[in-house]
C-alpha cells in the first residue's frame, strides 16, 4: 500500500488523524481520535479505554466482523512518535459512529463527507491534488525541482497500478509484491532492504529518494506499464515477469550511469538530509 504522510485534521478543536490509501482510494481514520471527539474524552488514554470497552460490547453484539475489517497503521501521536493505531475506512468508521451515543455524530458525518468531496474534486480536477501535494512538500522543505519530479512519479505510478488492475491484479499485497520485484531488479534491493538502507520504517520510500533514484524508479515503472500494454499479461504470474523486465530497463540505465560517472545511485540519503537528497551529490553503496 502506497499511502500519503500522516496528516492531522482539526475537528471541533480536536485532532483527528487520517491517512489516504491510493490503492484502495479511501481514507483511513484513527478510531481513538473519533471516539475522543464524540465522547468528549479529556485524554487519548481515556479515549483508548472507551474504545477497548466498546470493542468488547461490539463482539458481544455479534459485530465482530466490523472489528475484523479494521486495521492498524502507525500514526504520529502527541509526543511526536509513531505508534500502531486502530484505523477504519470511511464505511467502517461510519458504522462505529452509529454505535456511539453522541449528539456530535451528525457533524462528524458531515466532516467525513467533506473529506470525500475533496477527493471527488481532485479526481475531477487533478490540478487541485497536485497543488495540495506541491504545497505540502514545500512546507516540509523540499526543493521545487525535487517536488516536480516527485509529482511526476505519482502520475507514472497511477498508470502502472491501473495497468496491473487491467491485467487482473486486484489485491494490495500483490501490488506490493510486483513493486518489490521491480525495485529489486533495478536497485539490487528489495523494498524493505531499500528502506532499511535509508533508515526508514513505515515512511514512503519515494519521499526519501534522490532525484536520480526517482528518475530510475520512474523509468522502471513506465517501462513496466508500456511492456504490459504490449504483451497483455493476465494475472499475477505473468505480470510479475513484466515487472521484472521493467526493472531491468532501469537497471541497465543505472549500471551505465555508474560506469561512466563512478558514482553509485542507490543512496542512504533520506528526507532528514534534504540538501543532500535533492542535490544527489553523494553516492550510495554497491548495489
Amino acid at each position: 500500500m502506497q499511502v500519503s504522510d500522516d496528516k492531522i485534521k482539526l475537528f471541533e478543536e480536536k485532532e483527528v488523524r487520517k491517512e489516504w490509501s491510493e490503492e484502495e482510494q479511501d481514507w483511513y481514520v484513527s478510531i481513538v481520535d473519533v471516539i475522543g471527539v464524540l465522547t468528549d474524552q479529556s485524554t487519548q488514554r481515556n479515549a483508548s479505554t472507551y474504545w477497548a470497552v466498546m470493542k468488547k460490547r461490539l463482539i458481544e453484539e455479534g459485530a465482530d466482523q466490523l472489528l475484523t475489517n479494521c486495521k492498524q497503521l502507525k500514526l504520529k501521536a502527541a509526543d511526536g512518535k509513531k505508534y500502531s493505531t486502530d484505523v477504519a475506512n470511511t464505511k467502517e468508521i461510519l458504522r462505529i459512529i452509529q454505535s456511539v451515543p453522541s449528539p456530535k455524530a451528525e457533524p462528524f458525518k458531515v466532516w467525513l463527507a467533506q473529506l470525500g468531496k475533496e477527493r471527488i474534486d481532485e479526481v475531477a480536477d487533478p490540478e487541485i491534488a497536485i497543488d495540495r501535494a506541491f504545497q505540502t512538500y514545500l512546507q516540509k522543505g523540499y526543493s521545487e525541482k525535487w517536488i516536480n519530479q516527485r509529482i511526476k512519479t505519482m502520475e507514472v505510478r497511477k498508470d502502472l497500478t491501473d495497468e496491473w488492475q487491467r491485467s487482473g491484479v486486484r489485491e494490495s499485497k500483490d501490488f506490493a509484491t510486483l513493486t518489490d520485484i521491480m525495485t529489486k531488479e533495478w536497485s539490487g534491493k528489495t523494498t524493505r532492504d531499500y528502506k532499511n538502507f535509508k533508515g526508514l520504517k513505515k515512511e514512503n520510500l519515494r519521499d526519501h529518494m534522490t532525484n536520480m533514484e526517482l528518475v530510475l524508479n520512474m523509468l522502471a515503472e513506465v517501462s513496466a506499464t508500456e511492456l504490459s500494454k504490449d504483451n497483455d499479461p493476465f494475472g499475477m504470474q505473468e505480470s510479475a515477469v513484466i515487472a521484472k523486465e521493467g526493472g531491468s530497463v532501469a537497471k541497465d540505465a543505472r549500471e551505465s550511469y555508474e560506469k561512466r560517472s563512478g558514482k553509485k545511485i542507490v543512496s542512504p540519503l533520506n528526507a532528514k538530509n534534504l540538501k543532500g537528497l535533492q542535490n544527489n551529490n553523494e553516492g550510495g553503496d554497491e548495489s
